[in-house]
C-alpha cells in the first residue's frame, strides 16, 4: 500500500480538489484507492456528499488509537458514489490540542492505516493547511507528500518553509518519507508571472516540479458542488485532462521508484 499526503501550509492551494480528483483518476486506472479527510474544515467529506457530523470519523479513530482501543477501522469507511472515504467531522478541530500531550501522538494515523494496508493499493490524505499535529501524523504515516501550489509569489515563499518541515519529519519521524512532487494549480501558461514561478521552482527543486499543471477550470468547483469527481461531471473539461495527466505522471514516478 502506498500512502500519499496532499499537503502545503497554505489555504486555497487546491489540496482538496487535488486529493479528490487525483484519487478518482488513480481509481479509474484500476487502483483500489481510499481517501482520508484529515482537515477539520471537512471540505473533502462535504465534496463527496457526506455530512460533516458523522459519528464515526477519523477523529474517533484517532481517539481510539490514542487510548489503545482501536476497533475495526473499516467501520468508519463510507462508500461514497465516488470513492471510499474516512470522513472528517467538526470535532476534529479539537484533536490538535488533545493530541499534543499524548505519548506516541505522531504515530496514531500509522496505527489506523495498518488495519487497511492489505485492502487498498493507495491511500490519499487531504491534510490541513498548517503543520500541526494532524499534518505531522499524516506525514509520519505517508510514503510520499504531494504539494499543490498556486502559482503566486506568497505561496511560492511558503513552499520553502514547508519543504524544511518535511525534511525535519523525514529525519526525526519517518525516514521513508519522500517528496513526490510539486503540482502548480490554477496555472495559466499565458501569464508571465506563472511561468516565472515555475522556472524559479525548477531551479530551487530540480526534478520535483511536475510537468502536469492544473489550469483554472470552473468545472472543478461545479463537480464538487455536485458531489462528483471531474471525470464523472465532465470528462472533456480541462480539469479532467489535467488531473488525468497528473495521475499518469505520478504513476510513472511511483513505478520508477519501485524499480
Amino acid at each position: 500500500m502506498i500512502t500519499i499526503s496532499i499537503a502545503i501550509q497554505k489555504g486555497g492551494s487546491g489540496k482538496t480538489t487535488t486529493a479528490l480528483n487525483l484519487a478518482a483518476a488513480l481509481q479509474r486506472m484500476g487502483k483500489n484507492v481510499l481517501v482520508i479527510d484529515l482537515d477539520p474544515q471537512a471540505n473533502l467529506t462535504q465534496s463527496l456528499g457526506i455530512a460533516d457530523d458523522s459519528p464515526m470519523s477519523i477523529y474517533e479513530l484517532l481517539k481510539q488509537a490514542a487510548s489503545g482501543e482501536l476497533t475495526d477501522v473499516q467501520q468508519a469507511i463510507v462508500e461514497t458514489a465516488v470513492l471510499p472515504l474516512i470522513p472528517a467531522n467538526l470535532e476534529l478541530a479539537s484533536a490538535e490540542l488533545e493530541l499534543v500531550s499524548m505519548y506516541g501522538r505522531e504515530q496514531l494515523l500509522n496505527q489506523i492505516l495498518t488495519q487497511v494496508e492489505d485492502i487498498y493499493d493507495i491511500v490519499v490524505i487531504d491534510c490541513p493547511p498548517a503543520v500541526g499535529m494532524l499534518t505531522v501524523n499524516a506525514l509520519t504515516a505517508s510514503d510520499y507528500v504531494l504539494m499543490p501550489l498556486q502559482a503566486e509569489f506568497l505561496p511560492f515563499k511558503g513552499v520553502q518553509r514547508f519543504v524544511k518541515n518535511v525534511q525535519l519529519i523525514k529525519k526525526q519521524l519517518n525516514k521513508k518519507l519522500e517528496i513526490l512532487g510539486i503540482v502548480l494549480t490554477k496555472f495559466d501558461e499565458h501569464k508571465s508571472m506563472h511561468r516565472q514561478i515555475r522556472t524559479q521552482l525548477r531551479e530551487l527543486y530540480p526534478g520535483l516540479v511536475l510537468e502536469a499543471g492544473i489550469r483554472s477550470n470552473i468545472s472543478l468547483a461545479k463537480a464538487q458542488e455536485q458531489s462528483q469527481d471531474i471525470f464523472t461531471f465532465d470528462h472533456n473539461a480541462n480539469g479532467a485532462k489535467d488531473y488525468h495527466a497528473l495521475a499518469n505522471e505520478i504513476k510513472e514516478r511511483l513505478l520508477t521508484v519501485a524499480e
